[in-house]
C-alpha cells in the first residue's frame, strides 16, 4: 500500500489481463480497539486504483494499541468479540462502499470464554453485516484435527450459501505436549490427501467456487505449482451447481 514503484507497475500489468482479489492480513477484524484509519485509506486507495474482484480479510486481531504484530490470532467467540467485529465489519464496507469477505482462521488454541461455536459466530457476523465468506478448506482441517472435530460436519455448519470464494494451502506437522498432532497453517508445503478430499466435499454442496491456492514459502518449480492448479480444475469442472431450494 504504497504510492508506486516496482510492486505496482508488475500488477498494473497483471490487472489489465485478469481480475484481482485483494486478500487483506493487517485490519485487524477481531482486535478490541477501532479499526486503524489509516490503514483503510490506504486499503481504499487501492481498491480504488486496481477495483479487484474481491476484498477479503480475516478473523483475527492483529494488533494492539499502535503495535502491529504481524500475526494473525485468534479472539473468543462471545457476544462481546460479535458486536465488536459486526461494527468492524460495517466500518469497512462503508469506507470501501463494497461487501467484504471474512475467512475463518486456522487455530491452535482455543478460548474458555467462548460461547458461540466458530461456524454460529461467522454465520451471525455474515447475517448482521452483509459480508461474505472466504471459506479456507485447509484452516477447517488444521482447526479440526488440532481440536478434535470432525471437519465434514464443520463444513456444513457455516453459512456456505454466502461463500465466495475458497482458498487451499498446504500445512506443517507437529505434535503438542501431550503427544497429540498439532497441525500448522504454514503455505509452505504442498496440499494435503485429507484437504483435496474435503475441498470436493465441499464443493458437492457449494458447486464450483472461484478457489485459490495458497503458496508462500518454500516456493517449489513452477510446474509442481501448475499441476495443483490443474488438479483443482479437474475439482472444479467436476461440480455442478445446486439446484435452488
Amino acid at each position: 500500500m504504497v504510492d508506486g514503484g516496482p510492486f505496482h507497475h508488475y500488477l498494473t500489468q497483471i490487472r489489465s489481463h485478469y481480475p484481482l482479489s485483494i486478500h487483506g492480513v493487517g485490519l485487524s477484524i477481531g482486535g478490541d480497539g477501532a479499526l486503524d484509519e489509516g490503514h483503510l485509506t490506504r486499503l481504499a486507495s487501492l481498491i480504488s486504483r486496481y477495483e479487484p474482484e474481491s476484498f477479503s480479510e480475516h478473523l483475527a486481531w492483529s494488533s494492539h494499541g499502535d503495535i502491529f504484530l504481524n500475526d494473525l490470532l485468534p479472539a473468543p467467540y462471545n457476544t462481546a468479540t460479535l458486536q465488536r467485529v459486526c461494527d468492524h465489519i460495517d466500518r469497512v464496507h462503508e469506507r470501501l462502499d463494497r461487501c467484504m469477505l471474512l475467512e475463518n482462521p486456522a487455530t491452535y488454541v482455543e478460548f474458555a470464554a467462548s460461547t458461540w461455536a466458530e461456524s454460529d459466530f461467522i454465520g451471525e457476523v455474515v447475517k448482521r453485516t452483509g459480508c461474505g465468506l472466504l471459506l479456507d478448506v485447509n484452516n477447517v482441517y488444521v482447526s479440526c484435527t488440532n481440536h478434535g472435530r470432525d471437519p465434514q460436519a464443520y463444513i456444513e455448519a457455516f453459512p456456505l450459501a454466502a461463500t465466495a470464494q475458497i482458498h487451499l494451502a498446504g500445512f506443517a506437522q507437529d505434535v503438542d505436549a501431550a503427544g497429540a498432532p498439532l497441525l500448522i497453517d504454514s503455505h509452505g508445503a504442498p496440499i494435503a490427501q485429507a484437504v483435496w478430499d474435503l475441498y470436493r466435499f465441499t464443493l458437492a454442496i457449494t458447486g464450483p467456487l472461484p478457489t485459490l491456492i495458497e503458496r508462500d514459502n518454500d516456493i517449489p518449480p513452477f510446474p509442481v505449482l501448475l499441476a495443483e492448479m490443474q488438479r483443482a480444475e479437474i475439482l472444479l469442472q467436476a461440480a455442478t451447481i445446486p439446484e435452488a431450494a
